[in-house]
């Protein structure tokens, strides 16, 4: 589904998942996608929408203050260092994929 009310969207959510709205080499109209996505931000006051265990994720680097607030990314329902070393794993397993192909 597709809403455009965030508060709708997160209602009774256990996951909340966020991205950058701007990507790192992404210059064209970065303050009109800042303007435009600033009722998106993951803040505590949205959070409230969400089940009351539930956890925020975000693949990162994330830009606090945009896309989520530093209470709710530096906070107990955040999982985003889990998450980010979850990646570790992946990236040490294609490696000894490819390093197996040399042999």
């Amino acid at each position: 589904q597709i809403f455009n009310d965030p508060k709708k969207a997160i209602l009774n959510s256990d996951v909340i998942f966020a991205d950058k709205f701007i990507g790192v080499y992404d210059k064209l109209n970065k303050k009109k996608k800042i303007k435009d996505f600033k009722n998106f931000q993951v803040n505590s006051e949205l959070m409230r929408y969400a089940n009351k265990k539930a956890i925020f994720l975000h693949c990162l680097p994330a830009s606090r203050g945009q896309e989520v607030s530093a209470k709710v990314i530096d906070g107990k329902q955040s999982k985003v260092w889990q998450q980010a070393l979850n990646r570790v794993h992946v990236q040490k397993s294609i490696l000894l994929y490819c390093f197996g192909k040399l042999r």
